[in-house]
């Protein structure tokens, strides 16, 4: 029997990173990971920083999802970010040269530097360079 599909569109501001039906999609959202299979209640909420994992039968995509909103209906799971990457399109050494930057900043005790600012670019060089183990 075939698995019941969810339709799944990722957007951000440039593009549309993914429009394709899926068996499940996994996300961070602010309370915690969300799961979300065809036929779940409606709900939208708020997204964290996190990898997102789109499963498609024995196909898994992953991507990083840079926070953003999610509305869930029981046919579509529309996702809107300001930032998402596939794996494959992660830069490694841009993503470990981004964490040196970062973590100099914080270690600063120059008082005009922006630590939120700061603290935000290593939270998404970590999700880069950890979201490559999957």
């Amino acid at each position: 029997m075939a698995e019941a599909k969810i339709r799944v569109r990722i957007v951000t501001p440039t593009k549309e990173l993914y429009n394709d039906e899926a068996t499940m999609v996994i996300m961070r959202g602010s309370e915690g990971d969300l799961g979300v299979l065809k036929g779940h209640q409606p709900f939208i909420t708020t997204l964290d920083y996190g990898v997102l994992k789109i499963k498609n039968g024995e196909e898994e995509l992953v991507s990083t999802l840079f926070g953003g909103f999610v509305d869930v209906t029981p046919d579509l799971v529309t996702i809107l970010t300001d930032s998402a990457e596939w794996l494959e399109d992660i830069d490694v050494q841009r993503a470990e040269e981004a964490k040196r930057r970062a973590e100099e900043r914080l270690n600063s005790k120059d008082a005009n530097i922006d630590f939120l600012r700061a603290e935000l670019a290593l939270k998404r060089a970590n999700i880069r360079l950890n979201s490559k183990k999957y």
